[in-house]
């Protein structure tokens, strides 16, 4: 088949490759065998007791209207034993094609950082189903791990939003077991740019003039693609709202706003900071889009971490191949971190979904 053929040619090149130029890139290149072939032909099951009782299985959202493909996994609650399933150098807390359990359930988008894919939080997503959430987690086209053809245009920030409601909308009209979701209890969770679709799609508007001055004061700044593109003539991100979405839980996003554009937001948010900050993302940031948002509910700091302490942890042959993004400051534990917060985001979404 010819998906077998194209991911052979490009499983080949990631064992080859080192870590690509990050720059806002948030997942690294052994994360690339989360793409929908990669996941069909490396899945390889062992059945282990005591852990996530999750299920999941491969999506595909078809290409319509001018929208290209969307590669994405379904994460649901599930009604047999827990197991784990090892998918390139994860060990996922979760089982293919399980039986979904519970009726009526809320349904949770994930949306990746720059250069992401749908398993750089699979550990949150397989707590939020075990804990009775379906879950969805894509490959943002043109912004992910094997497609970066439209992460350094502006247009990003308006298609990505775009992307989580087509997912929305194939979930809630045309996936095979829809009647098992409750199309009045939708959030989303988005981490960097990520988090930034999150805030998109629950109102915020984003703000050229604010984004120009944030990101491109330094004189250096001209080398930079976001600050090109921003001094560009006539440059524009349009808002893309989704009146769907009924909370939303934001981790270290890029701030693209202005206090009037957040202030738009009407969506209970739950938002999250590392305290070191990374690949753009700075807490001072934040910390002025906690100052503007008007419904915000809870609000944390990852103390002592920086930006990539909100990927799931690392295994040990990632930690070797991609230390950057997998090693942690002295003193601050990341297995720990993502159990607390993992606990509080079933807990936000339980209560506002």
């Amino acid at each position: 088949m010819l998906w077998k053929k194209r991911y052979f040619e490009y499983f080949m090149r990631v064992l080859g490759a080192g870590m690509p130029r990050m720059g806002f890139k948030a997942v690294p290149s052994w994360s690339r065998v989360g793409s929908l072939s990669g996941i069909l032909l490396l899945l390889s099951f062992t059945v282990a007791d005591g852990v996530f009782a999750a299920g999941f299985e491969p999506l595909e959202v078809p290409a319509a209207d001018g929208e290209p493909t969307i590669e994405a996994m379904v994460w649901t609650p599930c009604a047999n034993a827990s197991g784990s399933s090892e998918i390139g150098p994860y060990s996922v807390q979760a089982v293919r094609d399980c039986a979904i359990t519970g009726q009526s359930l809320p349904l949770v988008v994930i949306s990746h950082g720059y250069g992401g894919s749908l398993l750089g939080h699979h550990d949150t997503a397989t707590t939020l189903a075990d804990a009775g959430f379906v879950v969805a987690t894509l490959n943002h086209p043109g912004d992910f791990y094997g497609d970066d053809s439209g992460a350094h245009e502006l247009s990003i920030f308006e298609s990505r939003p775009r992307d989580v409601s087509r997912v929305i909308s194939f979930m809630l009209e045309s996936w095979q077991k829809r009647e098992k979701l409750d199309p009045g209890a939708i959030g989303v969770m988005g981490f960097s740019r990520g988090g930034t679709t999150a805030l998109i799609l629950s109102g915020a508007v984003p703000s050229v003039p604010a984004s120009t001055e944030r990101f491109c004061r330094h004189w250096w700044s001209f080398v930079d693609w976001q600050c090109r593109r921003l001094k560009t003539g006539g440059a524009r991100i349009a808002p893309n709202t989704d009146s769907r979405i009924g909370a939303a839980v934001v981790m270290d996003p890029l701030n693209l706003f202005d206090t009037p554009g957040l202030e738009s937001v009407r969506t209970p948010v739950q938002l999250w900071a590392s305290e070191n900050g990374g690949d753009g993302v700075e807490l001072q940031h934040v910390e002025e889009a906690r100052a503007a948002l008007p419904q915000l509910t809870d609000y944390q700091i990852a103390r002592g971490a920086g930006h990539f302490a909100y990927l799931t942890p690392c295994p040990p042959g990632l930690e070797e191949s991609a230390p950057r993004i997998c090693e942690d400051p002295e003193g601050f534990d990341r297995v720990s971190w993502h159990g607390r917060m993992n606990t509080a985001v079933v807990e936000f979404f339980k209560r506002k979904l």
